[in-house]
């Protein structure tokens, strides 16, 4: 197809579809355009790289299913906070009910900022969730993740075990799926917090937290990486030492240390896309052999 006739094409189907696409618009654009758009996420197929990453949209069954009728390839869950078999949980702090949505101008566009955390109800409400999102995969109508944030240790300070060993071992008993596909959620406001001011720290996590994890159950693993409050070499670094994860989902929203909220928009895209420009496969020896590279909220 000519560049003009391209472009006549995307005109038309703007007008056709600006409200609702089709129902396999996969298909149509592999007619029309001659691009196929099937993706693997975690190694498995998915007819097209559109989704949902974790966040307040993603926490029930409802919503699953507006989803899956939508079209959308994945869905991943609203991140739970690790726990022991005790209930103790390290990352306590995240696991609040702390979400508000605000549309808003930024810079020179727009963005939705919040100021949120992690799964705030029940360790066992959000086995439920997992094993019913499960249903979802199993039937073939959408591909969902459970996500969770575990501990994350001080530089000198050991990783509490037994939280990943807990909660790695429920997540894969509710979902009963070999391999388990999970995302470790380094959250935006991650960023913001004390444990994340020291670059050896946050390499550190990267490095280890993979074995952690699958040293308790057959794992598929995504690590999702924040925008840490470094420059973008320290963002290739941080590329470079999650090279044990099946995929990296980069890079999350940037966090605003002084309203505590993050956000996307124009910055947002300009620093991600500047980022990913250098992690284009050659562009560096040292990322050659990195895991297959996601994007989630990434540039919105």
């Amino acid at each position: 197809m000519s560049n003009s006739g391209s472009r006549d094409s995307l005109t038309k189907d703007f007008e056709r579809f600006k409200r609702a696409l089709p129902r396999d618009f996969p298909a149509h654009v592999r007619d029309a355009y001659r691009i196929n758009l099937a993706a693997r996420y975690l190694g498995e197929p998915i007819p097209h790289p559109i989704g949902k990453g974790s966040g307040q949209l993603s926490l029930n069954i409802g919503q699953l299913e507006t989803d899956a009728e939508a079209g959308l390839a994945f869905g991943v869950l609203k991140t739970l906070i690790a726990q022991d078999s005790a209930g103790d949980q390290s990352m306590a702090a995240w696991a609040i009910h702390e979400t508000k949505m605000k549309v808003e101008r930024r810079g020179g566009g727009w963005t939705v900022t919040w100021k949120g955390r992690g799964w705030d109800r029940s360790f066992d409400d959000y086995l439920a969730l997992a094993r019913a999102a499960w249903d979802f995969t199993r039937a073939g109508l959408l591909l969902t993740v459970p996500s969770v944030k575990y501990h994350l240790p001080r530089l000198n300070e050991p990783f509490r075990d037994d939280e990943y060993a807990f909660t790695t071992h429920a997540l894969a008993h509710a979902c009963g799926q070999t391999p388990l596909l999970l995302e470790k959620d380094f959250s935006p406001t991650l960023a913001g917090d004390p444990l994340a001011d020291e670059k050896q720290q946050i390499l550190r996590w990267l490095r280890e937290v993979p074995a952690k994890i699958r040293a308790h159950a057959n794992v598929r693993l995504a690590m999702k990486l924040m925008n840490a409050r470094f420059d973008d070499d320290f963002q290739l670094e941080m590329v470079e030492a999650a090279s044990q994860a099946d995929t990296l989902v980069v890079f999350n929203r940037l966090f605003d240390s002084t309203t505590c909220v993050a956000y996307g928009g124009p910055e947002l895209s300009d620093r991600n896309l500047r980022v990913l420009a250098r992690l284009t496969p050659g562009a560096s020896p040292r990322i050659r052999n990195s895991p297959v590279l996601a994007t989630s909220r990434a540039v919105g």
